[in-house]
C-alpha cells in the first residue's frame, strides 16, 4: 500500500509515491495506491498532467501502469471534500472509506508507505 497524501504543491513527495507505486507494481508486487488530501485531484482525468517534475517519470505514465498492475483508490472523504463522485475519476478508479483502508493494511503480508 502507498498512500499519497499531497498533490501539485509538493511535487516531489508526490512523484516518489506515484513511482514506487509504479515500480512495485512493475516488479509483481501487488499494489494499492490511496489518494488522499489534495492528491485525490489525480484520480480526475488529465489531472496527472498537472505536475511536472524535471529529471522524474511522467506522471500520467506511472498512474497509467499503476492502474493496468494495481488498485487505485480515492479516499471516500476526501473526495466528498472536493465533491468527486464515481463518475468523475478516471476508468479504473474506486471511491473507498477508511474501513476499507484499514482491511487491506491488515491483510496478510501487507506493508504501507506513506507520502
Amino acid at each position: 500500500m502507498v498512500k499519497v497524501t499531497v498533490g501539485k504543491e509538493a511535487p516531489e513527495r508526490c512523484n516518489q509515491a506515484f513511482t514506487v507505486a509504479a515500480a512495485a507494481a512493475s516488479s509483481g508486487v501487488p499494489v494499492s495506491l490511496w489518494l488522499t488530501g489534495e492528491s485525490s485531484w489525480f484520480a480526475l482525468p488529465g489531472r496527472c498532467e498537472d505536475l511536472d517534475l524535471p529529471h522524474a517519470a511522467p506522471l500520467p505514465e506511472l498512474f497509467a501502469r499503476i492502474l493496468a498492475e494495481g488498485t487505485v483508490t480515492v479516499c471516500a472523504q476526501c473526495a466528498a471534500r472536493r465533491e468527486i463522485g464515481e463518475a468523475d475519476v478516471a476508468d479504473g478508479v474506486r471511491i473507498a472509506g477508511a474501513a476499507t483502508f484499514v482491511a487491506e493494511a491488515l491483510a496478510e503480508g501487507a506493508q504501507a508507505l506513506v507520502y
